[in-house]
């Protein structure tokens, strides 16, 4: 008995290719591409950290420190909302906009806003350190505006040695701009 939903091999219908899926809602916030390597891992050690922290706490609870044991705590929940907004970091779309996303601020501009996004050659930060070297970033303009600080780079924790990623996650927002803009 063949199950063809479990196959890669199985036909498509040709009238259901341009058919949006019950679950693609174009309101909902997404990120156009996966999170990269090294932000994964970032997340990953931060995490760890605080499972540490955490068996720090029940080590000093048992020892009947209460004071110590809710500094320790909260420090560990503290580490795991960084290790979560660490992997929230990057450029999101949707409907309504773009999200530039930071470790501690959110920038959103509705896209009627944007006068143009294009992928230019410019310096950039290597892994978001003060180091810069030339690579490719995504910029967006506001109207009458300075650019807003580059959307994603080719040297950014998400595409560091992925080249192709970056370029597929670059035409996605520059799709997306370019359907909802004016």
């Amino acid at each position: 008995m063949p199950l063809t939903f479990l196959t890669a091999d199985r036909a498509f219908d040709e009238a259901a290719d341009d058919i949006a899926l019950p679950h693609h809602d174009e309101n909902r916030w997404r990120r156009p591409y996966r999170p990269g390597p090294w932000r994964v891992g970032a997340a990953a050690l931060l995490l760890l950290l605080a499972s540490y922290m955490l068996v720090a706490a029940v080590i000093v609870a048992l020892a009947g420190a209460l004071s110590a044991t809710i500094t320790a705590a909260v420090s560990a929940a503290v580490v795991i909302a960084l290790a979560l907004r660490v992997l929230r970091m990057g450029a999101w779309v949707s409907a309504q906009g773009l999200r530039q996303v930071s470790l501690l601020t959110t920038r959103t501009v509705p896209w009627q806003r944007l006068s143009r996004v294009r992928t230019v050659q410019q310096p950039v930060k290597w892994l978001g350190l003060p180091r810069t070297v030339q690579g490719q970033a995504l910029v967006a303009s506001p109207d009458g505006k300075e650019p807003l600080r580059p959307l994603l780079t080719d040297h950014n924790a998400d595409f560091l040695g992925r080249p192709g990623a970056f370029d597929r996650a670059a035409d996605a927002v520059e799709g997306w701009a370019a359907h909802y803009g004016r």
